[in-house]
């Protein structure tokens, strides 16, 4: 009776895990090619206090599967050392997302922000307040939870992502004016390729026709192209399209950038397989959304 007992505890537990298991699946790796002075164990522990923070803290009311967590990997490059607890350099972040009826995972996000100064000592925990600021470490780390929780939200449903965006602007909003004079990033006066300008690009009414394209190049594009891969690519035109009016109406935004740093590779292996007319389409939109890569674009053609 107890060994039963003690299977069926074992086996709720189990369950319960897989029904509130968080959302994110983040991988974080972190080098320091030029430091002096800090102890490189704070940086192992920081790795761990990152990844526990992105991994356990409960982003949404949604009840995730563990299979269902988003894969996101986190590069943050330590390359100023401003006192042995404070720290500058850059932090990559990509973001992927499962094609539905394969083993193919699309970027969804491959960002390198160039912006990242923090504070950090060893066993220090990283805490999330919601609606208030507690150290600009925490709030870059959540700022990215919302964006791609909102990128891979608004690739499943039309505009679902919506909730996520608008946290991530609250998250903005926290930071005392204080500490965004004194940290990059936060503010449009910053320049143009800076948080700020992710979350107002993606909240713009500009940029509607943009959210609707990516759920288009997903969910209805990528995502049946396992057994339609024809009708697949005529979508993923039109989303093209749609992309590329978005860029004419809204010229050198952000979000149009960071979705060819994410896109481009997997659009070129795809057209590559189209036919002359979708290629032409192809080439001829991406070439305006990222002039600096069109080479890349010609080889669609073979």
């Amino acid at each position: 009776m107890l060994r039963q007992l003690t299977l069926t505890l074992i086996l709720c537990t189990g369950l319960l895990s897989v029904l509130h298991a968080q959302e994110l699946d983040v991988k974080v790796t972190i080098n320091t090619p030029t430091l002096q002075q800090a102890d490189p164990k704070v940086f192992e522990e920081l790795k761990a206090a990152i990844e526990r923070f992105m991994n356990n803290q409960r982003w949404t009311n949604d009840a995730y599967q563990t299979s269902e967590r988003i894969k996101v990997s986190i590069v943050l490059t330590v390359s100023e050392e401003y006192s042995a607890t404070a720290f500058g350099g850059d932090l990559a972040i990509q973001a992927v997302r499962p094609v539905y009826g394969s083993t193919y995972e699309t970027p969804l996000l491959s960002h390198l922000d160039r912006d990242v100064t923090f504070g950090y000592e060893q066993y220090q925990p990283i805490e999330y307040s919601q609606n208030s600021f507690n150290d600009n470490l925490s709030s870059i780390l959540s700022f990215y939870a919302f964006i791609v929780l909102g990128m891979d939200y608004d690739s499943f449903s039309p505009f679902g992502g919506e909730p996520y965006f608008q946290q991530a602007q609250e998250v903005i909003n926290t930071i005392p004016s204080s500490v965004a004079a004194a940290n990059p990033g936060w503010q449009s006066l910053d320049g143009n390729r800076n948080r700020y300008w992710i979350v107002e690009n993606l909240l713009s009414p500009r940029v509607r026709p943009y959210r609707q394209a990516i759920y288009d190049y997903h969910r209805q594009a990528l995502d049946i192209m396992g057994t339609d891969v024809t009708s697949g690519r005529t979508i993923m035109v039109n989303a093209l399209e749609q992309l590329n009016k978005v860029n004419q109406s809204y010229p050198n935004s952000m979000i149009i950038q960071m979705f060819v740093n994410a896109k481009s590779n997997e659009i070129v292996e795809i057209f590559k397989q189209g036919n002359p007319q979708e290629k032409n389409q192809v080439i001829q939109f991406m070439t305006k959304m990222d002039a600096a890569n069109a080479s890349k674009y010609k080889s669609i053609r073979g």
